[in-house]
């Protein structure tokens, strides 16, 4: 890989990782899912004028809207809203050994005794990280972000089934159609939409303004580019990067505290982590986020 294209990724998993910031910024002003709403709105209307339609993959895009849009991200934004981004940046990671525990139960992926050992290790860091005295009182917002890793892996099977449709056609329609959805279990769930709507300022319209321009259209379209370049096996080691960066942020951005029970299952999680993406067959596909 060219040196340029490396430090760019590089760039690109500092947006990610910060993304977590960005969205414990934007709780101050806007509900977890209301905010989210506004995202995918503003995501969808940008992209859609630009992008290609994925022709005869639309129902496949819908069903997609809500596994990956509605039901992952709102699950993820409602438990980092009730735990630390360090705690949320390292529990999301679970989405790599749900995924390969997948794909060996649905592809008949072949696993090896190293990915396995790789998988006790991220579970063992997390089961680790939750019996953290302080994290008793936000263990259900911890068990939200570690249902949305699985559904993001489960969500990745839906991206399997759409063969070649364009990724950024994908994401700028799937993006549209979840804007409503998650506007509908903001109206559920949530409340004081008009208020906290009109009294929004830089938190929260920052916090879109963020996760749309630097986490959306420059860090995806710089992502998908690349990915026609490099190989998967390439790409896929420098997410490794976006929890360190999320740690980061909690840490100096935040100022969130890391007890030596954090730290040590951190270091646990990220480490099984890494044996499960740097052992990756060479034929897997990369996931596609929004």
């Amino acid at each position: 890989m060219r040196l340029s294209h490396a430090a760019i990724l590089f760039g690109v998993m500092v947006l990610w990782g910060l993304n977590f910031v960005a969205a414990k910024f934007g709780f101050r002003e806007l509900e977890p899912m209301f905010l989210l709403s506004l995202r995918f709105l503003a995501m969808g209307l940008v992209l859609i004028p630009f992008v290609s339609i994925p022709r005869g993959k639309m129902v496949h895009v819908l069903g997609l809207s809500f596994t990956l849009g509605s039901l992952h991200f709102g699950l993820m934004f409602t438990g980092v809203a009730g735990v630390d981004a360090v705690v949320a940046a390292i529990a999301i990671q679970l989405q790599v050994p749900f995924a390969s525990i997948l794909a060996a139960i649905l592809f008949k992926d072949y696993l090896g005794w190293r990915r396995m050992l790789g998988m006790v290790g991220a579970f063992a860091g997390i089961v680790l990280i939750a019996g953290e005295p302080r994290m008793e009182s936000s263990l259900f917002h911890l068990g939200l972000v570690v249902v949305a890793s699985l559904v993001f892996a489960t969500s990745n099977i839906q991206v399997k089934a759409m063969g070649d449709a364009p990724p950024l056609g994908v994401l700028g329609w799937s993006s549209l159609f979840a804007a409503p959805q998650l506007f509908v279990l903001s109206l559920v769930f949530e409340d004081n939409h008009w208020r906290d709507f009109q009294a929004a300022g830089l938190y929260g319209w920052g916090a879109v303004a963020y996760m749309t321009v630097c986490v959306g259209l420059i860090g995806y379209g710089i992502w998908y580019s690349l990915m026609r370049r490099y190989t998967v096996n390439q790409i896929m080691p420098f997410t490794l990067l976006v929890p360190v960066f999320g740690v980061m942020g909690g840490v100096w951005v935040l100022g969130e505290q890391m007890s030596w029970q954090v730290i040590a299952g951190t270091v646990v999680t990220m480490a099984g982590v890494a044996v499960i993406v740097l052992r990756r067959p060479g034929t897997a596909d990369a996931p596609l986020k929004t």
